[in-house]
């Protein structure tokens, strides 16, 4: 995954409050990236790097609630801070039930909007650490055999390898290797981590009896 500098989006129809975002987030190290409408920004390409996107609320064309939707749908995961000078409660709710992490009222604070910035890199951050393990972990799954993925779904249940030779009609013996082999291929190191795998990945079935 790329260790690209943080990336902030401004999309504003009002070019001095663009130039002034801009101005104010660069004397934080940031690289800020600004735009009239929201076509401008889907056109451009993006780098591979933790962003968040701050969006005016009133823009021409689409507005920026239902632009917020058309991100959802298309499986585009920025963070989103709502910027505003005509917000009010039914719309400010609307935003973060849908998933914002802020809605500001203009004019607001400088250090309100740093503060909601760097929250929404660092969770955008986060995500992405998550779904790169989340990409290790189907590799680590893709390279079991479909033996050792049976042996790996029972001993996570908790059963021992006797009953699991049982369940399979295999040697004990040889259920011992499979599971060394799951053992070492998921890289887990003890039962309890190839159980939180196992979670991750939607292999937890119910409880042996």
């Amino acid at each position: 995954m790329s260790e690209e500098q943080a990336v902030v989006y401004v999309i504003d129809d009002d070019e001095s409050i663009r130039e002034a975002l801009r101005s104010l987030l660069a004397t934080v190290g940031l690289d800020v990236r600004t735009f009239a409408t929201t076509r401008e920004f889907l056109e451009v390409k993006r780098p591979d790097a933790a962003s968040c996107l701050v969006l005016d609320v009133r823009l021409p064309g689409v507005s920026g609630l239902d632009f917020q939707g058309e991100l959802t749908r298309s499986g585009i995961a920025f963070p989103i801070i709502f910027i505003s000078g005509h917000g009010d409660i039914p719309m400010t709710v609307r935003a973060i039930k849908a998933g914002a992490i802020e809605f500001l009222t203009k004019p607001f604070r400088e250090q309100e909007l740093l503060d909601a910035v760097q929250a929404g890199i660092q969770q955008d951050r986060e995500r992405r650490e998550n779904a790169a393990g989340m990409v290790g972990l189907q590799e680590r799954l893709g390279s079991l055999t479909a033996r050792e993925r049976e042996v790996m779904e029972l001993v996570v249940t908790g059963l021992m390898n006797k009953q699991i030779a049982g369940e399979l009609n295999l040697s004990e013996i040889t259920v011992k290797v499979h599971r060394g082999n799951v053992m070492h291929k998921m890289g887990a190191k003890s039962l309890a981590e190839l159980v939180r795998m196992a979670v991750k990945l939607g292999l937890s079935p119910a409880q042996k009896t």
